[in-house]
């Protein structure tokens, strides 16, 4: 165990704020799942709670191997992963995905396995990654808005242009975290400013196109405009039961909470085990549990600036800040939702709701922010090992060349010594 834990390279107070918060959503996973089994009728208590275990599991896998790789890598990474994203969002907006009978075209089932993965998930990261090298690659030289915008603004609202349709809460989350990034990065404050009202009146044409013609193309803005009416005014529909339930569970918990697993709104709310999972931690475990959650995020965030503000390099500063705080964002935003601060938007609460693609993404997001954050020693190390692998390959690589060379001068021995016994033999072939 000692030894593992040796191999755990990076700032250990990540790695133990990530593994508190995993350990945290055993039991409120474990007990919103009771709604599915028991409501719906669908699977059990113990099979949810199994399932969580493994997309946990899968999920430490990823950070573990993600932050044994040199951060450098990711700078190749994001620019062979982008035309593959583009890809996935096409496909994901056409092919209709439905999950439980329920719409779901955020979503693509992977064949042959029965997993369904969200690819605006990866997207995002991949898109953060690459917006990252870019602003690190500009840092030092002199640049044009013009070049900017072919190479780095027409990849990101290419990406956005391809998960508005499904899902406008996503969408502004990437745009807004994509505009922190280059404002932390130094980009133009003029350049950003042009983008940001590019970006509203690029949005603005999307709602009144789909408005006007609204079989055009699969678009949820009906949904959108359902959701902004219903917090706005007292409008009864779907999101306001959620909200009404969330909000009961809450005033339910009081200060000390229900007690773990006795939950009542769990059976009412639709999404208890993923959207509405802080909702229900509230109601077991009460304002303390609430706040406790809250507290470890804001723990999570501290050491993300912390490492970002010791990372030694520009473009690890980066990395840092634009995949570990969009990872508090969202679950500032879940939380918000919760208590009606926001409209329902579909966000997941970050390594405690259940579900694969969430956990699997924000993993691997940790996995590239604890790689930055190694110390020295430990990157001359890795180097070193690297090395010392290269230089077994290569005296492999040697010894095969080797082998071969051996191998003609038997072949050019064994021909002349058949030359020699037969001198005529040249003769008569000829």
């Amino acid at each position: 165990m000692n030894n593992f834990i040796n191999n755990l390279k990076g700032d250990k107070g990540i790695w133990a704020l990530v593994f508190l918060l995993a350990l945290i959503s055993f039991m409120p996973v474990y007990s919103a799942s009771t709604n599915l089994v028991y409501v719906i009728g669908k699977g059990s208590t113990l099979g949810y709670l199994v399932k969580h275990l493994g997309h946990l599991f899968l999920g430490f896998c990823i950070i573990y191997f993600v932050h044994k790789m040199p951060y450098h890598y990711t700078k190749a990474l994001s620019l062979l992963l982008m035309p593959l994203v583009v890809v996935l969002l096409i496909y994901t907006m056409f092919q209709g995905t439905t999950i439980g009978g329920a719409n779901a075209s955020r979503w693509i089932s992977i064949p042959f396995i029965g997993v369904s993965f969200q690819t605006s998930s990866l997207a995002f990261i991949v898109l953060m990654v690459y917006v990252a090298k870019y602003l690190a690659k500009i840092k030092e030289k002199e640049f044009t808005f013009k070049s900017s915008l072919i190479e780095l603004w027409m990849p990101v609202f290419l990406v956005l242009i391809l998960i508005l349709p499904a899902n406008f809460s996503t969408t502004a989350l990437i745009f807004a975290m994509v505009c922190m990034l280059v404002f932390i990065g130094q980009y133009p404050i003029k350049y950003l400013a042009t983008i940001i009202g590019a970006g509203i009146v690029m949005l603005t044409l999307f709602i009144l196109m789909a408005k006007a013609f609204p079989d055009a193309m699969p678009n949820r803005v009906k949904t959108w405009e359902s959701r902004i009416e219903r917090f706005s005014s007292d409008k009864t529909d779907e999101d306001n039961y959620q909200i009404d339930k969330a909000k009961i569970a809450i005033a339910s918990g009081r200060i000390y909470g229900l007690g773990p697993g006795k939950s009542v709104q769990k059976n009412f709310l639709p999404q208890s085990s993923s959207d509405f999972i802080y909702a229900i931690i509230v109601e077991e475990y009460g304002l303390i549990g609430g706040l406790g959650i809250l507290f470890v995020y804001m723990l999570l965030f501290f050491r993300f600036i912390v490492c970002a503000h010791k990372a030694s390099s520009f473009y690890g500063k980066l990395l840092i800040i634009g995949l570990g705080f969009p990872i508090i964002f969202q679950a500032l935003i879940n939380m918000g939702v919760a208590v009606e601060l926001l409209p329902v938007t579909g966000q997941t609460l970050p390594l405690i709701s259940s579900g694969g693609t969430s956990i699997w993404m924000t993993c691997a997001a940790i996995g590239v922010i604890l790689s930055v954050s190694k110390k020295d020693e430990e990157v001359a190390a890795d180097m070193q090992e690297a090395e010392k692998r290269n230089e077994a390959l290569q005296r492999i690589i040697d010894k095969e060349i080797q082998l071969e060379e051996e191998r003609e001068e038997q072949e050019d021995k064994e021909l002349k010594e058949e030359s020699d016994k037969n001198p005529l033999e040249p003769v008569l072939n000829q």
